[in-house]
């Protein structure tokens, strides 16, 4: 059997390697590729100015396989072989690595991370915006470790700020940036404890519109925002979909009555959505599903915005401030579709997660505008089998296991794809994984795949951005933003600080108010 795999294998990598391109073949091509980079590295010049504007993309989930295998994929969704595809995150000339552990766990989750990279503080698993002083689901320890966000840092300076998420608003992503909570799953009142509440707790969705005035806010999660019994304008006649809260608070029409008298507007579909012209708009709230946004290969055009529009919109908006902006995007869903141990949802998410970072460079300058691209952690999901050069990345492994059968290139080391039958594999030779259907192979048995541990890749552009090199911890990502922007808790001001930014004396009054200090006694 071991002679049969090895000699099966060597002539699968004989027939692979027919399948290169002919210029590959000559060694000059390699050469010549490598002078290009070699040169436009050593013709890199630091930028060492003031960011005017942050670009903060972050991509749920997306584990440095999930980027490889988008760039494969996104090179194939335009019949290109796929491994030599230039993703515009490719493009970034600095990066580096987080570690992503929480305080308490190994592997942490998206509201620990959020902590993080958004408010320089590592903290427990399943809270989010305080410190690792307070526990996981007990209101009591939340008071006096709340620790604030580089959102908040920007608006504190005088920026813009938005958020644009394809999850609902009051996930752990987009509330890392504005919400203080031992629980992340507080997303309306009805989510809470009666005893969280009695002692003094306050949901996500009520924070959403408290903590920070938050100047752009895309994403879904109406239901959370609307009293029980509200019909939802899209679903009617799905009471799931309905308002959810039991203080019989309605948070959208609050949101717009606190901007009365303002150039706000409420959007719920694409229709209202493209009516709105971000030239005469200073504050937009766009909630276009009652949770969730739908998945990219799922979404209908007609009602929901794709990543990249409601993106452009957001900068439109945040851009005519002339002190500048800070926006978190979020690609959400790789995350979720990589939960379901779904490959195909996944990548897609992370192909228009791309393409959003594309749009945000075409809108911005590089001379001012300081851009991030990062994920928060991964996911269990292996690249393997030697698939020959250009084989579908959602295919099958030309070779095959020792039981005869074959396997996908993707697979998960846990989810819902475990089925062994009688002690065997399923037979896949005629099984389609390339679909939108299918659920890719995983080796232990969960209903939902876990996160995985190793660090993520942050990539940056613009102003200071070579401050993102190297292997740091992940909390570190929100203090060389506030350094590079002259915003926040840092406490060794940018030499260029008072350049279009606050001045230096006024520099200590900003920091003072824009972070809790105790916060650090706890990190």
């Amino acid at each position: 059997m071991e002679q049969t795999s090895v000699f099966v294998l060597v002539l699968f990598l004989l027939l692979g390697s027919s399948r290169a391109a002919v210029e590959e073949e000559n060694p000059e091509f390699w050469r010549a590729q490598a002078k290009q980079t070699l040169q436009s590295v050593l013709d890199r010049k630091l930028n060492t100015k003031v960011a005017k504007n942050i670009l903060f993309f972050l991509g749920d989930g997306m584990g440095i396989t999930t980027y490889t295998a988008a760039r494969i994929l996104k090179g194939q969704l335009q019949n290109q072989s796929g491994e030599e595809t230039v993703m515009t995150m490719d493009t970034f000339p600095y990066v580096g690595l987080a570690k992503t552990y929480s305080v308490d766990f190994q592997i942490a989750d998206s509201a620990a991370t959020a902590t993080a990279y958004l408010c320089g503080v590592k903290t427990n698993l399943n809270t989010v915006g305080v410190n690792a002083a307070a526990r996981n689901g007990i209101c009591r320890t939340q008071k006096g470790n709340e620790v604030t966000s580089i959102l908040k840092w920007a608006k504190d300076a005088g920026k813009s700020v938005g958020i644009v998420t394809t999850t609902r608003v009051q996930h752990a992503t987009p509330a890392g940036s504005y919400a203080h909570s031992a629980s992340r799953t507080w997303y309306s009142d009805a989510d809470m404890p009666d005893s969280a509440i009695g002692e003094g707790c306050t949901d996500i969705s009520s924070q959403l519109l408290k903590n920070v005035d938050i100047d752009v806010i895309i994403g879904g999660g109406r239901q959370y925002m609307t009293p029980r019994g509200t019909k939802d304008p899209e679903y009617p006649a799905d009471f799931s979909s309905g308002g959810k809260r039991r203080d019989g608070r309605h948070l959208i029409q609050e949101w717009q009555n606190m901007k009365n008298g303002k150039a706000a507007h409420y959007a719920w579909n694409k229709t209202e959505f493209d009516a709105i012209d971000p030239e005469t708009t200073d504050y937009l709230m766009a909630l276009f599903e009652p949770g969730d946004l739908r998945y990219e290969a799922e979404r209908d055009p007609s009602m929901d915005p794709s990543i990249i529009e409601t993106t452009e919109k957001a900068i439109r908006i945040l851009q005519k401030n002339p002190k500048g902006f800070f926006l978190l995007v979020e690609s959400g869903r790789i995350d979720q579709a990589h939960h379901q141990g779904n490959a195909y949802l996944a990548l897609h998410e992370a192909v228009a997660f791309d393409g959003a970072i594309a749009r945000g460079l075409e809108l911005t300058s590089e001379d001012d505008t300081l851009t991030i691209a990062t994920a928060d952690h991964s996911h269990p999901l292996t690249f393997n089998g030697f698939p020959f050069r250009g084989q579908s990345i959602l295919g099958k492994s030309p070779l095959w296991g020792t039981d005869m059968l074959p396997y996908t290139t993707l697979m998960y080391g846990n989810g819902p794809g475990h089925k062994i039958v009688n002690g065997k594999r399923p037979d896949i030779r005629n099984v389609n994984t390339n679909s939108m259907e299918y659920i890719q192979l995983s080796a232990a048995p969960l209903d939902s795949t876990t996160h995985s541990g190793e660090d993520v890749v942050v990539l940056a552009r613009g102003p200071m951005a070579h401050l993102f090199s190297g292997i740091q911890e992940q909390n570190y990502i929100a203090h060389a933003l506030g350094y590079a922007a002259c915003v926040g808790a840092d406490l060794s001001p940018h030499l260029n600080c008072s350049e279009g930014s606050p001045a230096l004396e006024d520099l200590d009054a900003l920091l003072t108010s824009s972070i809790d200090r105790s916060s650090f006694k706890a990190s």
